[in-house]
């Protein structure tokens, strides 16, 4: 998602037509959650690659280590 996409929602919560927002607010946030998934597992890959642990890459998320491992174990 862009940053005009994500402006264009956002104003929307401000109009008038609060149907519009919610549809607007929702799609960017199915699409934001997308994108985000995408990046987050790439990083992981990219830190197994490296040679991080599992711990430390649970660390840097903000989860367990086997919420991570769980996850991502067999990316």
């Amino acid at each position: 998602m862009d940053d005009r996409n994500l402006r264009t929602a956002i104003a929307a919560a401000d109009g008038g037509d609060p149907y519009r927002a919610l549809r607007e607010l929702h799609r960017a946030r199915v699409e934001l959650t997308r994108d985000l998934d995408r990046a987050e597992s790439l990083a992981v890959r990219r830190a197994r690659a490296a040679g991080s642990s599992w711990q430390l890459i649970a660390l840097a998320l903000g989860v367990s280590k086997q919420a991570v491992h769980k996850k991502y174990g067999r990316s």
